[in-house]
């Protein structure tokens, strides 16, 4: 009889690096789509209180703690803290789709990977039971030096000099638990995103939030479609429509200060 464990193919020199705080309901499937496909899982948590560290524990991953340094500081920190020689980044809400951990494989057993610096995977949205159409690129398969610049929200890697490539390795992003979790983490992203602007001394009109939110209606909700995703289509850009005015709202706010 043959011995599975003789035949199990091993896991690949690469980190699986997540940042926690309170994701015991999301963060299983994450973890079961990396295992035994990364030879290390790094969970970085923030003060969790709802069974997240244990949970990653059961699933192999090294649980660390760090106060929260803000969205950029902390992925930074987490990245540091990882031994691999490739990072496979990754929300607790988010997970690899299906056929995806084969595309890793065969991306590093052909040496294809060492090609560039950083990889753009395709991320896809669920929204509130519904995947919804399109994509996003998104730089999550990089090397150990990979930084992301100081920011409050949105963050965004620092590419300087940086081979980039893309490949069709797809993720999954549960984009939030309800509608009105989706508004709050908007507005919470909103005020941040203002307050970066302002400090770098960004400045709007009084019409910025309708111009901008208007343009941002008729790009992804007619021009890419949207509208095909039906009631959920509309609720999710109608929620990153009323983002937008909010952003603006407040950065003309903050401007008006003294």
């Amino acid at each position: 009889m043959t011995d599975a464990s003789a035949t199990r193919t091993p896991p690949l020199l690469l980190s699986a690096v997540i940042i926690t705080k309170n994701e015991v309901d999301r963060l299983g499937r994450c973890l079961a789509s990396v295992q035994g496909l990364c030879s290390e899982i790094l969970v970085l948590d923030c003060g969790s209180d709802d069974g997240t560290v244990a949970l990653a524990r059961s699933f192999g991953a090294r649980v660390e703690h760090q106060d929260w340094l803000g969205f950029a500081g902390q992925k930074n920190e987490a990245i540091r803290r990882a031994e691999r020689p490739w990072l496979l980044l990754l929300d607790a809400d988010e997970w690899l789709a299906d056929g995806s951990a084969a595309q890793l494989r065969a991306l590093f057993a052909t040496g294809e990977v060492e090609r560039a610096d950083v990889w753009r995977l395709k991320r896809c949205n669920w929204f509130l039971g519904r995947l919804l159409r399109g994509f996003e690129r998104t730089e999550r398969l990089v090397r150990p030096d990979h930084r992301y610049l100081p920011m409050r929200v949105h963050e965004k890697p620092d590419l300087a000099g940086k081979r980039v490539e893309d490949c069709d390795i797809v993720i999954e992003h549960n984009t939030a638990r309800t509608l009105e979790a989706h508004r709050a983490k908007n507005d919470r992203y909103a005020r941040l995103w203002a307050e970066q602007r302002h400090a770098d001394g960004k400045r709007c009109s009084a019409s910025s939030p309708w111009t901008h939110a208007a343009a941002y209606w008729l790009k992804m909700y007619l021009l890419r479609g949207a509208w095909r995703d039906g009631r959920r289509g509309w609720w999710f850009h109608a929620s990153h429509a009323r983002a937008v005015v909010d952003k603006y709202r407040h950065l003309h706010a903050l401007g008006k200060r003294r």
